[in-house]
């Protein structure tokens, strides 16, 4: 609330009550919504591991951003679209979840289904370093997880 007071500048007495009116109504809601399910997620990352994966994360979208450019505007480039395994090594769910969506984020890749211990993956343009590739995000992404994440 306070980021949006002071990007928006509006600090008429209306506003400032309907944002904290807002605020109060998702905080209830959010409440309630625990109390029904009592469904909680335990986050347990090392945080400096963490930032020093994003910062990786952010490289590696940038250059797989480069070669789908590259499929797009060369309409001769041969696009070799392929569906294939990737185990992963994550132990929590949050884990899991990460590597699944860095692999969705990553240009020209997506997590199409999740089984257990793999995800099905499509990739726009396939090869055999793609293997390589996911399994170094696999080990990047179980090292941020906290150890005792369950």
């Amino acid at each position: 609330m306070a980021l949006w007071l002071l990007m928006s500048g509006l600090y008429e007495p209306l506003i400032i009550g309907f944002g904290v009116a807002s605020v109060l109504v998702v905080v209830l809601v959010a409440k309630r919504m625990d109390a029904v399910d009592g469904d909680h997620l335990d986050i347990r990352l090392k945080p400096i591991k963490t930032a020093q994966y994003i910062v990786w994360l952010l490289v590696e979208i940038a250059k797989a951003n480069w070669t789908v450019t590259k499929i797009v505007l060369s309409p001769g480039m041969e696009m070799r679209q392929h569906l294939f395994s990737v185990r992963y090594t994550q132990r929590s769910d949050l884990g899991q979840v990460i590597f699944a969506n860095s692999i969705t984020l990553t240009p020209g890749t997506i997590s199409v289904e999740v089984e257990p211990g793999h995800f099905l993956v499509h990739a726009l343009a396939y090869s055999a370093h793609d293997h390589i590739a996911l399994a170094d995000m696999d080990r990047r992404v179980t090292a941020i997880e906290a150890m005792g994440a369950a």
